[in-house]
């Protein structure tokens, strides 16, 4: 269920200053915020299971439910009960974490670019960058489909390049019997 946002605005409280990047860093500055929606974005997970166990950073599983907790109040990301388990609730990001695609990529792509990184992780952060604000539009479009309109995720799309790309650089495969993506990770 979407949460409601005032005036267009995040119902977050005031930070030390009213300072754009303040703000954002009050938000998204802690270790996993971003590591939490860049899994969200980029893997197809939805469920707090997955997220866990797909994480590359072994993130704990308190940490997970405090920071999921918070981005869901943060109105970043919907906590939706599971059509297919009553005990199970998917997450899904909301039009405004979906407006930070641009902003990872810039984060991989500055990474990618000054930081020594695994070629496979870096992979899509370089696709990224060069299919630059046309390929970051398609995919904004791409995941306001699977989290907005709870769309099945596409097999031909934006995420499926990117998880073919980072499948053939670790020699992996990136599509189970139920077809959805389980390569999570990195940029």
């Amino acid at each position: 269920m979407a949460q409601p946002v005032a005036h267009d605005k995040l119902p977050v409280p005031p930070g030390k200053s009213g300072c754009p990047i303040n703000m954002t860093i009050e938000l998204l500055g802690d270790r996993w915020s971003l590591i939490v929606l860049r899994d969200i974005m980029f893997s197809g997970n939805t469920h707090f299971r997955e997220l866990l166990t797909a994480s590359l950073e072994g993130i704990a599983s308190n940490i997970l439910a405090a920071r999921l907790a918070k981005l869901v109040a943060a109105g970043l990301l919907t906590r939706d009960d599971d059509p297919s388990h009553r005990q199970k609730v998917e997450y899904h990001l909301t039009e405004a974490a979906i407006e930070l695609v641009p902003v990872m990529a810039q984060l991989g792509a500055w990474g990618a670019r000054w930081l020594d990184t695994a070629p496979e992780l870096r992979v899509r952060a370089e696709l990224l960058a060069a299919g630059g604000p046309p390929l970051w539009e398609r995919f904004m479009a791409e995941l306001r489909t699977i989290h907005l309109a709870r769309a099945a995720i596409p097999t031909d799309g934006v995420l499926a390049e990117l998880t073919a790309a980072y499948d053939e650089a670790a020699g992996t495969a990136s599509f189970g019997a139920t077809g959805s993506i389980r390569a999570a990770g990195a940029l």
